[in-house]
Order: C-alpha cells, then structure tokens, then sequence
C-alpha cells in the first residue's frame, strides 16, 4: 500500500509542476489517504502481534 501512495505521490507532483494543479492536488490527497490507511493497519498488526505473544507465552 505504501508503493501505492509512493506512486500517487510522485504523479501529484509531476501533474502539479505540468500546471494541472486539480488532478494533481487529487492524487496528492489520495496519496496521503493510502499513507495513513497503511500506518492504521500496520499499528493494527503490530498491536495483535504484541498481544498474541505474550498469549502464547
């Protein structure tokens, strides 16, 4: 998901610099929505990791 948000980022700001301003600020704001969809999910992971090992132990 990260790569995602790599690639939208990288056309927002090419489209920006072309002068399409609109579709680039877009790609921006998507890239910033995967971003943050791909840090919430990897605390998630990282929270039920913490808790299943101190389960098992």
């Amino acid at each position: 998901m990260l790569k995602w948000a790599l690639i939208f980022l990288v056309v927002g700001v090419l489209l920006g610099a072309m002068g399409f301003g609109g579709i680039g600020g877009a790609f921006v704001g998507i890239a910033k929505i995967l971003f943050f969809v791909a840090i919430a999910i990897f605390l998630i992971f990282l929270v039920l990791a913490l808790m299943a090992g101190r389960k098992v132990v």
